[in-house]
């Protein structure tokens, strides 16, 4: 789709956008509740007129802004507000500002739309967009929009629906450039020259025999450089990068990092150019996809609006909390047990939170390391042994250095050496749990065929919390008392 209004770069100069719009919707609010409580028509005509001013300069305000910024307003309002803004877009960026704002939104959105609306939303973008926005949407609404496209683009849409998410598939653009071969650069030249608009983001023409088999690449830049008598074949790129639309999206991800595309032609398994994938898309995968990943370290299953009801938000968070919960029972357990050790060395209640504390905080950078490298494609399930024998030598330096520095703090402090032993010991072994841990956990996962990342830091804490715990007043019962 193409975007008219101008961006804005800054981020403060977003923020401060955000707040003129919170400071007329509370001027809005402020007349309207005015408007309500006047008696005399010649006051409420006056009132009446400020209000309508408001909205009008609410109105000019969002006009004026991108779809992506107007998002991020949407996303920053209560709900209230919100759903107030978005009656105040003009209905024909609602397409637009629905593919931008989150998951979580964009429900509250479409829950407030009618149908006839939300199939003009729908109708209004292309069909690569229209597939991101299907799931979302209630079936009727669907199957309005789809009686509504042409019937090459009713195919276009089936196709694209029917890849899993985190395909190439699922990504694909099917808005392109084909050319062939026996042609000259004039030809293609004045060729462009009959489009209103070349694609976004096109930065190379596809090349395609009589059956739209891929042939080779055609760069704006050797279109632009070469004589125009010149044909397409002599100037062509032969070797390059092409996907299928079954592919893994994040196969794609590492191939566009790795060699700079700007974007790549999608072929069926007939070498024949479907689509294509673009930066963009794949920038976008790669957010989603980190922000996934965020999400499930902590445990949540979705998303969150930050202004969703009570119990939207416990439903999201409650099944992680739940386990929590369940290992936090256990480390006070393991505590218990060595109550009569605590009573005795007063000094380990001090000292216990800090073993258990470096340990998750190592457990967790190991784990965001294997995560991550699982996420690049470079790491197997397979590979568990070379990776825990590294982790395993990085936990026992840190464990010796940082446990003994401690060591000495708790010698110095307490004028016991034995303790002070007792702590680098405690130190040591619990930095190797947390490297187990770390490279266990979700290789595990992913060899059982789970998110690696799931839930991962609940997880290492629960096992640095209590093993940190036994091991450190294990260690002080048989050495202190």
């Amino acid at each position: 789709m193409s975007e008219e209004k101008n961006p804005i770069g800054d981020s403060d100069e977003l923020h401060e956008q955000l707040h003129e719009i919170e400071h007329l919707l509370a001027r809005h609010k402020l007349v309207e509740a005015l408007v309500h409580q006047q008696n005399t028509e010649r006051q409420e005509l006056i009132d009446g007129l400020i209000h309508r001013q408001n909205q009008n300069d609410l109105h000019r305000k969002l006009d004026r802004m991108h779809s992506a910024d107007i998002a991020y307003v949407l996303e920053a309002l209560p709900l209230e507000d919100r759903l107030l803004v978005w009656d105040m877009v003009r209905s024909e960026r609602d397409g637009e500002i629905l593919l931008e704002v989150s998951d979580a939104v964009r429900e509250t959105l479409i829950d407030s739309m009618e149908r006839h609306e939300l199939v003009a939303a729908a109708e209004s973008l292309d069909t690569d967009e229209l597939a991101d926005l299907v799931p979302d949407l209630p079936q009727e609404v669907v199957e309005d929009v789809f009686q509504l496209l042409p019937s090459e683009e009713q195919e276009q849409l089936r196709a694209a629906i029917s890849y899993p998410e985190g395909t190439v598939g699922a990504l694909m653009d099917f808005d392109m450039v084909t050319v062939r071969e026996d042609v000259t650069l004039e030809v293609v030249l004045r060729y462009l020259r009959r489009f209103e608009e070349l694609p976004e983001h096109t930065d190379k023409i596809f090349v395609v025999d009589r059956d739209s088999a891929l042939e080779g690449l055609l760069t704006l830049e050797s279109l632009l450089i070469h004589d125009p008598e010149t044909n397409v074949r002599d100037v062509m790129k032969k070797e390059m990068m092409s996907f299928h639309p079954v592919d893994r999206a994040e196969d794609a991800a590492q191939a566009f990092e790795r060699y700079d595309l700007g974007s790549a032609p999608v072929v069926d398994e007939n070498n024949r150019v479907i689509g294509r994938i673009t930066l963009v898309a794949v920038v976008d995968f790669i957010r989603e996809e980190a922000e996934a990943e965020q999400l499930a370290k902590a445990g949540l299953r979705e998303e969150e609006d930050i202004f969703a009801s009570v119990w939207r938000s416990v439903h999201n968070r409650w099944s992680w909390l739940a386990v929590n919960l369940i290992t936090a029972f256990v480390a006070s357990r393991v505590i218990s047990v060595f109550e009569g050790t605590i009573e005795k060395t007063v000094a380990l209640a001090a000292l216990m939170p800090i073993v258990a504390g470096i340990g998750g905080n190592s457990g967790n950078q190991t784990i965001t390391m294997i995560v991550r490298a699982v996420a690049m494609g470079q790491v197997k399930a397979d590979a568990a042994r070379r990776l825990l024998k590294k982790e395993l030598g990085v936990a026992l330096i840190n464990g010796i250095l940082w446990g003994g520095i401690l060591g000495v703090l708790a010698w110095y402090l307490y004028n016991s050496v034995p303790l002070g032993l007792v702590m680098t010991a405690a130190m040591t072994l619990n930095l190797l749990l947390a490297a187990t841990a770390g490279v266990g956990v979700p290789l595990i996962r992913l060899r059982l065929g789970g998110d690696p990342a799931l839930g991962s830091s609940v997880m290492i804490t629960a096992l640095t919390d209590s093993g940190g715990f036994f091991i450190f007043l294990g260690l002080a019962t048989l050495f202190l008392l």
